[in-house]
């Protein structure tokens, strides 16, 4: 029998092994036949590509049997996109039509490797390149400025991203192919992902759990990593970049190869900033943090076979802030502090058949999260007495960790593309993760636990000359296992007998049984089946309209469930409730869209319906001088959309004028508006762009920007409201080359009018403490 089993695995395997093929042709101006300089020749699905030469030619080689998509594309031309069959094809010449519209790019986080013009669902993608240099401090900072995204803060270090209303574990972050986990559902602290070695981000907006399951509910924030170099190709590069504000800066070596197969590369980063500075001239004490960030590939990659194993390694000190005290430029920490360490292994296998192939991802993920607090004490001893008291606790404080949790982390997604049948493509999908969180501190916010989930979906896409549909179905189950943990208040009372000269110890030891009260273990198992169902229509050659209705759920998280214990980050006490429910939502997405040469308008409505919401509400008591909050569930909606417009007038084609707003509105069945809901904003961009190579200094660019954001009225019952402002932007740049190497120099400025202002998404709102004032930055990269 297994003689009979490697024979038959042999037969079909053997095609696989030695089908290949090489494809070559020529990219021109439609217009002048010129050939076209450095377009990008890329196959999506295969991952591999090659740039064309002086005279427009390329080669690719190693190309499986079998229907792949090819996107060519080039700065001031429009993208090309078709699929080729192979081996039947070999050759092809590409004509590209000029445009002043910025090139497509392929969108990775949906299944089927599309332009955003040919996909169902619309997603928005940005280069982190042009992200940075508008002046974005970190990614959490640079993903505002994409339409519908806005970011969750605590000072300038710690953000999170917020996804048309929604943040924290309903917003799904993708890094390497695997999802992140590290403590997501955490209010005070941030992403954990330096943008330094992330090439572009993409955002669904809107319900994703047909294709990532839970805590997808509110949409996802896809990160591709920079690609590797092409074929027989070595690239270094060299950054560095400076903030004003917050006399901060960052520094990244980049270095990789690739022969025809075998592909790596390797960088190193390092950031730090001092404590921002308001509108009104002062520093928020301890909004300093620093960040060490190491990412790794190596790939391999052959006709029928490719592999890619990444490592990324972060390692954030961040200051937590409690008031405005000390004003100092230093970088490190004071207590309270957090350090985080972020280890991802992910590794990507694909094995390509005739007309289908085999996608298999795992991923390993281990996180440390520890705070360390100042240790409090009264003073009864001799004033001299008690200041050594103090340093003691003082450095007890900085070298021991009040909180110590480790998350471990293993996921897997296994996707198996069908073979082509007429206009369908079919794709059959299993997902699943399993993850450990033990504590080591004395402070346990939530216990030791082993969460498990497991989901298996199909969706289909369907294409006709006008048409476009896309459709899909998925059941997932997750089992969360914790470990009770039990109050110590009977020892203390007993404690508190044995005499008044320990009367302050136990009262610190009172404080901590509230940080470590009881907590009952719990068995909970939730399950859900969701779909989704999307048409995308051409109306005419220039317009289209696309619909999408989708369910989305998300099982309850372990803060949400267990949580008995203060919040210093947030400044309050959270309690948990473990007969929580899924959310589960159905959303509506309409999106118009017009499209030209030189023109282009876009209108998004949407409307999220969410059953049973877990949200925090204040019960007025106080724990520990803390507000008590608990969790609790009710039916709520959200509801709003995005307009936008963007004009390059002919024959101006380096002039760019471009227009947004976004709006968002939530509220609880009670009629009761939703917390953390971002304010209506409206941002105006006047660009100028000029790319010409023979220039001494090319690809020069200008802009200015002004982003206003509106008065937030619509506020939770806790909530004050929140005064409307506007932010002025610039900045400039451009490149040019020494030797045989190239320097990109670029200069920008956000609140240049200095304007002190507090968000309605700033967690220091509550404290009456500003946002960042008036900051420069500038950067240099060296590429060789």
């Amino acid at each position: 029998m297994k003689s009979l089993l490697f024979s038959l695995l042999f037969i079909a395997v053997s095609p696989i092994i030695y089908a290949q093929n090489n494809f070559s042709g020529k990219v021109t101006n439609a217009e002048t036949e010129e050939p076209v300089f450095s377009a990008n020749v890329y196959f999506p699905e295969l991952s591999k590509g090659a740039m064309t030469d002086l005279d427009g030619n390329f080669t690719v080689e190693n190309i499986p049997n079998g229907k792949f998509k090819i996107v060519v594309s080039s700065v001031g031309f429009g993208t090309y996109s078709n699929e080729l069959d192979f081996p039947e094809t070999s050759t092809l010449n590409i004509t590209l039509e000029k445009s002043a519209i910025e090139m497509e790019e392929v969108i990775v986080s949906t299944p089927f490797h599309q332009l955003q013009s040919e996909n169902v669902m619309r997603v928005e993608r940005e280069n982190v390149a042009e992200l940075n240099r508008k002046g974005a401090v970190t990614l959490s900072d640079g993903i505002t400025q994409i339409a519908g995204v806005e970011s969750l803060t605590t000072g300038v270090g710690i953000g999170k991203p917020v996804i048309r209303g929604l943040s924290s574990n309903r917003v799904l972050v993708y890094t390497q192919g695997v999802r992140l986990e590290n403590q997501q559902y955490g209010d005070e602290h941030g992403l954990g992902i330096s943008s330094k070695g992330i090439e572009s981000v993409e955002v669904i907006k809107g319900p994703a759990s047909l294709l990532y399951g839970s805590d997808a509910i509110g949409g996802v924030l896809y990160l591709n990593p920079e690609r590797y170099a092409a074929s027989n190709k070595t690239n270094a590069e060299a950054d560095v970049n400076y903030f004003s504000n917050t006399q901060g800066y960052q520094g990244s070596v980049m270095a990789k190869t690739s022969g025809e197969k075998l592909k790596f590369l390797a960088r190193g980063s390092y950031a730090a900033h001092s404590d921002y500075e308001t509108g009104d001239g002062e520093r928020v004490t301890n909004t300093r943090f620093n960040e060490t960030d190491f990412k790794a590939g190596i790939g391999y990659q052959d006709a029928k076979f490719k592999t890619d194993l990444r490592y990324n390694f972060n390692k954030s000190n961040i200051g937590i802030p409690e008031e405005i005290g000390v004003q100092s430029t230093d970088k490190d920490p004071l207590l309270p502090y957090q350090e985080i360490d972020n280890h991802i292994l992910s590794l990507e296998n694909k094995l390509y058949f005739n007309n289908s192939s085999l996608d298999f991802k795992v991923g390993y993920q281990y996180n440390t999260r520890k705070e360390f607090e100042e240790h409090h004490h009264e003073e009864e001893h001799g004033e001299e007495e008690h200041e050594e008291e103090e340093e003691l606790h003082e450095e007890e404080g900085a070298d021991h960790p009040a909180l110590e949790m480790h998350l471990e982390t293993l996921n897997y997604n296994l996707k198996y593309n069908l073979p082509r049948t007429g206009r369908f493509e079919t794709i059959l999908g299993v997902q699943g993760m399993h993850q450990t969180n033990t504590n080591y501190g004395e402070e346990i916010l939530i216990p030791d636990a082993t969460t498990t989930d497991f989901g298996f979906f199909a969706t289909t896409h369907v294409h006709f000359d006008r048409w476009d549909f896309q459709g899909g179905l998925r059941f997932d189950t997750r089992n969360i296992d914790s470990k009770a943990i039990e109050a110590h208040e009977e020892e203390h009372t007993e404690d508190e007998h044995e005499g008044e000269e320990h009367e302050d110890e136990h009262e610190h030891e009172h404080e901590h049984d509230h940080e470590t009260g009881e907590i009952a273990a719990i068995n909970n198992s939730y399950k859900s089946i969701n779909g989704a169902l999307g048409a995308k229509y051409n109306v005419t050659e220039n317009l289209s309209a696309r619909l999408n209705l989708a369910t989305g759920f998300r099982a309850p998280n372990l803060s949400e469930l267990t949580s008995n214990g203060s919040h210093h980050g947030t400044n309050r006490y959270e309690i948990g409730d473990q007969n929580l429910e899924n959310e589960q939502n159905f959303q509506v997405d309409l999106s118009l869209e017009w499209r030209n040469k030189h023109f282009e308008a876009f209108v998004n409505g949407f409307h999220n319906s969410i059953s049973d919401y877990i949200y925090l509400q204040p019960t007025g008591e106080l724990i520990d001088d803390n507000p008590v909050f608990e969790y609790t569930q009710n039916n709520a909606e959200i509801y709003g959309g995005e307009v936008g417009v963007h004009i390059h007038p002919h024959p101006l084609d380096w002039l760019h004028l471009e227009s947004s707003f976004e709006t968002v509105t939530g509220k609880r069945s009670n009629g009761e508006y939703l917390p953390l809901i971002p304010a209506n904003s409206l941002t105006n961009t006047l660009r100028l762009e000029f790319d010409n190579p023979e220039d001494k200094i090319y690809s020069k660019y200008a802009f200015l920007r002004l982003k206003n954001v509106f008065n937030q009225n619509n506020v939770d019952t806790f909530e004050t409201r929140t005064g409307g402002y506007g932010l002025l932007g610039a900045g400039f740049g451009g490149q040019f080359t020494i030797n045989s190497s190239e320097m990109r120099i670029g200069v920008s400025a956000n609140n240049i009018l200095n304007k002190d202002y507090i968000s309605h998404l700033s967690r220091l709102k509550p404290d009456g403490i500003s946002n960042i004032g008036r900051n420069i930055s500038v950067s240099v990269r060296w590429l060789l």
